[in-house]
């Protein structure tokens, strides 16, 4: 938030309030940093940059691609900085449709890289995941599982008793029985009011934490309905807003 337009071009801020600082949100995204002190971005949205330079994020050793939307990968050539600090091609990891559609829009990352040469592109190694798998990321054990977006699906991913669940319409009994036990949820929930055909709405989140009982809901890719005040007034014990610079610890 705010969406572009607004009725003097200032943006367009639905219901929730544009003074309120934690209303002014990026496009979803994540940092998980492993014990090595190693950090798995989760999509390259077209806010990347600004989102890495903001959390003072010095460095990207692996990225997971939830699915091809542009909110989620139109940053992708920012890669080509992190090659830059890391050195190397960016090890890559998504589903075969995502990282097909990721060469139909970005072929020139895909092109072979000569060791010692500069990058002036982004350069991907790419590894294919066939969810529900389990991969090791940087040391991470990643439980990856297939979630339905409405028109197409995603991935969802855990880790330990952590779970990140962006873009989801609906869990089928095998993403549940990963999530089975999570203590922690990352959950997307785009309003709180009428369904939604291809994202999560608050009733559809509440019956999912009633399921699953985690200790900590955090609500992330949320809409011009959700409000920072209005959350924090009217949510149940132990769900929450994200916002753009959230840290928490996890197992």
């Amino acid at each position: 938030m705010p969406q572009i337009g607004g009725v003097d071009g200032a943006g367009d801020w639905g219901e929730v309030d544009p003074a309120e600082p934690k209303n002014r949100r990026t496009r979803p995204s994540i940092v998980i940093t492993a014990p090595t002190g190693e950090n798995l971005l989760i999509d390259t949205g077209p806010d990347l940059r600004l989102q890495l330079t903001s959390h003072r994020i010095k460095r990207i050793d692996a990225i997971l691609y939830t699915h091809a939307h542009a909110d989620h990968i139109a940053g992708l050539d920012e890669i080509r900085i992190l090659n830059r600090l890391l050195g190397a091609p960016m090890p890559t990891y998504a589903d075969a449709q995502t990282l097909q559609e990721l060469h139909n829009r970005f072929s020139y990352a895909f092109k072979p890289w000569t060791p010692g040469t500069y990058f002036y592109r982004p350069v991907l190694d790419t590894r294919v995941v066939t969810p529900p798998q389990s991969v090791g990321i940087l040391g991470l054990p990643v439980r990856i599982f297939v979630q339905d977006h409405g028109f197409i699906t995603s991935l969802g991913l855990r880790i330990g008793g952590f779970a990140y669940c962006t873009d989801v319409k609906r869990l089928d009994e095998t993403a549940f029985g990963v999530l089975e036990g999570v203590s922690t949820l990352i959950v997307d929930c785009f309003t709180r009011g009428e369904p939604h055909p291809t994202h999560a709405n608050l009733a559809e989140v509440l019956a999912w934490v009633e399921r699953l009982q985690p200790a900590r809901t955090i609500l992330t890719h949320l809409g011009p309905s959700m409000d920072w005040r209005w959350a924090r007034e009217t949510l149940p014990a132990g769900m929450e807003l994200g916002y753009d610079g959230m840290v928490i610890e996890i197992d």
